[in-house]
């Protein structure tokens, strides 16, 4: 018996997706088609449009289910600290170890981050994936220093933020000048100089305020 369209629809979206992730790292997001989806999915046009309204939506979808492996992965190590290692440079290093996937997954963001600041209603919804990953990413920091005692010197967020930010540079700093470009202990240097023991830590958002010339200590 046939499948009913209830059934169908996950099987539909996921060859769709499978599909669409297989082009958009073959031939880039642009020059990807809804056509060349769907045919290579062995779908319509008509199961495309009855589950995803544009190629942006069906991108999200894939944006989504990176974030829930990528958060997901992290927060195993996170709850897995080894002895002797900075928490949030054993993170780094998870990352990193997804070399591969990592390289496919920033080409193809970077091309829809592109195409998302080009287009402000894309833009708009990028920003609130981005944020889940975001918040994803806090709370992990936020668990990885609270179980090894050390404390961040900038608020958590504002570190997340530093720390994708300096990872997506230098990821694309490494595609266009290789490996003989050395920045791959860049990223453990920062997160030494932002984080510290926890009891030796001011709040974050209290920052010990430097000491007059008359108000040192003799």
């Amino acid at each position: 018996m046939p499948k009913s369209p209830t059934k169908r629809r996950p099987l539909t979206r996921a060859a769709l997706t499978e599909s669409a992730w297989a082009l958009f790292t073959e031939k880039g997001f642009h020059a990807t088609s809804i056509s060349d989806i769907v045919e290579r999915a062995g779908l319509t046009r008509g199961a495309f449009y009855s589950n995803y309204r544009d190629k942006e939506e069906l991108f999200l979808t894939l944006y989504d289910s990176h974030t829930d492996r990528l958060l997901a992965e992290l927060a195993d190590a996170a709850a897995h600290p080894e002895q002797g290692k900075h928490p949030l440079v054993q993170l780094q290093e998870r990352i990193a170890g997804r070399t591969h996937q990592e390289r496919q997954w920033f080409l193809v963001s970077m091309e829809f981050t592109l195409h998302a600041a080009r287009n402000p209603a894309v833009a708009q919804e990028l920003a609130t994936h981005e944020e889940r990953l975001n918040q994803g990413l806090t709370d992990v920091l936020t668990a990885a220093l609270a179980r090894s005692g050390e404390a961040p010197a900038v608020p958590v967020a504002d570190l997340t933020r530093l720390l994708v930010a300096l990872f997506e540079g230098l990821t694309a700093q490494r595609l266009i000048h290789g490996t003989a470009h050395h920045t791959h202990d860049l990223v453990p240097q920062v997160i030494h100089a932002l984080t510290r023991p926890a009891h030796s830590t001011a709040a974050p958002d209290e920052p010990t305020e430097p000491q007059g010339r008359g108000e040192q200590k003799g």
